[in-house]
């Protein structure tokens, strides 16, 4: 890997450039949606101009999509983070729930927007789709092949089922967002969910 010690140019201003422009495409999907918002509002929240914008993204929608492929990264990491592996695997459900609403509370907008918006941008989109329920999957598996689960003797779960779970999560979530309620609700439909689908 080169770096600005093997000669090539520093690439640390052009990440941090790519870093203010996603938070301010996430403060203005806070502030005005991401339908409405411009080129203009993000550049103003991230103080720089409309030509650092162009020299970092194609257009508003590879902004978005840029932004929603790390906030689901976050998401990931944050969930795996809170799981014990060798707690008991009704205390993992619980702690993968409330890491998951957490992590929604501090950014709704922004998870709302992968819910509804990003969809409506068809193709180009479909990538980020595919690839986030993949690697949601991959997380559940993963956290249902655990010694909490094995002492259980419960098998980790099935992709589709995988799916399904997080389908059903995904609509509630944005359903709650959508009508202004408080997302920590959705917190006890989701371990009575997740273990009925994970557990005996």
């Amino acid at each position: 890997m080169t770096t600005a010690l093997d000669g090539a140019p520093d690439a640390r201003p052009t990440v941090q450039f790519r870093d203010r422009l996603l938070d301010g495409m996430a403060a203005s999907i806070t502030e005005r949606g991401y339908r409405d918002t411009t080129v203009a509002d993000i550049v103003r929240h991230a103080h720089t101009s409309k030509r650092t914008f162009y020299e970092q993204f194609s257009s508003k929608a590879e902004c978005l999509i840029e932004l929603l492929r790390r906030n689901n990264e976050t998401l990931i990491a944050s969930i795996r983070g809170a799981v014990d592996p060798d707690d008991d695997w009704a205390v993992q459900i619980r702690s993968a729930v409330s890491a998951y609403v957490e992590h929604i509370e501090a950014r709704p907008a922004v998870t709302l927007s992968w819910i509804r918006e990003a969809p409506a941008l068809g193709d180009v989109a479909a990538p980020l789709h595919r690839q986030a329920m993949e690697h949601l999957t991959d997380m559940l598996v993963d956290l249902s092949d655990s010694p909490g689960f094995r002492r259980a003797n419960l098998p980790p779960v099935s992709r589709p089922l995988a799916l399904i779970l997080l389908g059903g999560l995904r609509e509630l979530t944005a359903l709650f967002v959508e009508d202004g309620r408080d997302v920590r609700g959705i917190a006890e439909p989701a371990i009575t969910a997740s273990t009925a689908i994970l557990g005996p």
